[in-house]
């Protein structure tokens, strides 16, 4: 049965604001279902709430640490407790199958303790002694925070910038994408709730919005995580006032197995599937494009379709027998299906993996069934693009050097993985150019929220995650108490 559509709303200065607009959000499953609506808030709202943040920036930047970090643990316990009814809701109007809608919180609830944990530590000041006096180092909030976060995994991706921005004395302003506006509108303002008006606040809209939170002068930095084109346009609207940025983009990543990795384990492969399918490919980490050494490439694309006809089940996300649900919305459908038509085109084999459970839901929905793509082009679109859906290539390679360039040879570096025997592997990360490569395993389920993470080349600028994740969020204070005021060697 249908529910009644949401009505999710903009938080400015701790007041709900309803604006005249609003925008639907379907459910990819089921298009005709509109699952709930989203404010189209205008510039003037986006500015007012610029404002706002700016206001309580005065007072919330001198608020004690202990009690930042106490209100933000009871927002912590409000997102537990509302964990059901939210996974629920966020796989509705997502398309994402309930497990990864809870798995999704789970992290979110994750880093945000971790965040809580470390933040006294992190922002220590450090007074050391020397021999011409004393010098203190100390970290200063830096203001408001503009965050514009992808529908991908908007929980998460909000979250991640709220905790250090609010933990460290900032203020902040959020925009989620319009492709899963809802789920993540209840969980900002749930937070919101449990801080001082103008501390966390929340526009949705247009271009016109995003225009205001990049430009506006008394934004001090700008936290996103979206696609690379989009960052070059936020980076230079950030040049006019010289704001901070830290850009997570777009990445392509790499996957290498060495001559050493085992075909026959069951668990690894599994991991492989997983690292390309989970969340449909729509992940800016997945293991996009697969250079397999080609000693082992044809026993490993048997036992590879083995392990994803068993893994991947496609169907409603709310069925628990589900592991792959729609697409998100029908641009990116389209986007993936020109991807493979073009391989196609090319030579290219493509099959078809997995298992439909539900036809009828299928065929109505943003669904694709998920594909391997063999013998395609190492400079083919679907290799050298980021696909962001259910489709990765497959490719020989002859030896180690060949590979290494074929990995680096791209405008992104975001992660990377390398499997096979330990100790070879990690000496093949080495030469790899990529924020983060992990060992035998990839994607989020080589994440790890203590440790930064983030991209290098066009990936993007500063690092989330961990002490760094923090210290994104600061200034560093130098202050020189010199008892030695003069030098020898100025005259007077």
């Amino acid at each position: 049965m249908e529910q009644k559509p949401l009505l999710v709303h903009a938080i400015i200065n701790g007041e709900k604001v309803t604006s005249g607009k609003q925008y639907p959000r379907e459910n990819p499953a089921n298009p005709s279902e509109v699952v709930g609506y989203a404010p189209i808030n205008t510039r003037e709202e986006a500015k007012a709430a610029i404002d706002a943040a700016a206001d309580a920036f005065r007072t919330w930047s001198k608020t004690s640490l202990d009690e930042r970090i106490e209100r933000m643990r009871r927002a912590i316990q409000k997102l537990r407790d509302g964990a059901p009814e939210i996974a629920e809701l966020l796989s509705r109007e997502h398309g994402k199958p309930l497990y990864d809608a809870q798995g999704e919180i789970f992290v979110s609830i994750m880093w945000m303790e971790h965040a809580c944990s470390i933040v006294k530590s992190v922002l220590q000041e450090k007074v050391q002694e020397h021999d011409h006096g004393k010098t203190i180092v100390s970290y200063d909030p830096m203001g408001v925070v503009s965050a514009i976060f992808p529908w991908n995994y908007p929980i998460s991706l909000s979250t991640i910038k709220i905790a250090p921005a609010v933990l460290t004395g900032n203020t902040i302003v959020l925009k989620p994408s319009p492709f899963a506006p809802l789920a993540v509108s209840q969980v900002i303002e749930w937070i919101a709730e449990e801080f001082p008006p103008g501390v966390v606040n929340m526009v949705h809209g247009e271009t016109d919005v995003g225009i205001e939170l990049t430009t506006n002068p008394k934004v001090a930095k700008i936290a996103f995580t979206g696609g690379t084109e989009t960052g070059k346009h936020i980076m230079q609207a950030a040049s006019a006032t010289i704001k901070k940025v830290t850009l997570e983009l777009g990445g392509n990543d790499a996957a290498i197995f060495l001559p050493s990795f085992d075909v026959n384990d069951k668990q690894a492969m599994r991991r492989i599937v997983i690292s390309n399918f989970l969340n449909n490919g729509q992940i800016c980490m997945i293991a996009k494009r697969m250079y397999v050494h080609r000693s082992i490439y044809p026993a490993f694309v048997e036992k590879y379709k083995e392990a994803a006809n068993q893994w991947i089940r496609i169907g409603s996300p709310l069925n628990p027998s589900v592991t792959m649900g729609p697409v998100n919305n029908l641009a990116q459908l389209n986007f993936v299906k020109s991807l493979i038509g073009d391989a196609i085109n090319e030579g290219a084999e493509v099959i078809a993996l997995g298992q439909i459970l539900e036809p009828d839901t299928f065929e109505n929905g943003y669904f694709i069934q998920p594909t391997l793509v063999l013998n395609a082009g190492y400079e083919s679109r679907i290799v050298a693009e980021e696909q962001f859906g259910p489709t990765v290539p497959v490719l020989p390679y002859d030896d180690e050097d060949q590979v290494i360039s074929l990995v680096n040879d791209s405008i992104y570096g975001l992660t990377s993985s390398v499997w096979g025997e330990q100790e070879h592997a990690v000496c093949v990360a080495r030469r790899i150019e990529a924020g983060t490569t992990m060992i035998n395993t990839a994607a989020i389920m080589g994440l790890d929220v203590r440790f930064p993470f983030g991209g290098v080349k066009q990936s993007g600028i500063g690092r989330e995650y961990g002490e760094e994740g923090l210290l994104g969020y600061v200034e560093t204070h130098v202050i020189n108490v010199p008892t030695i005021l003069d030098l020898p060697h100025i005259p007077d």
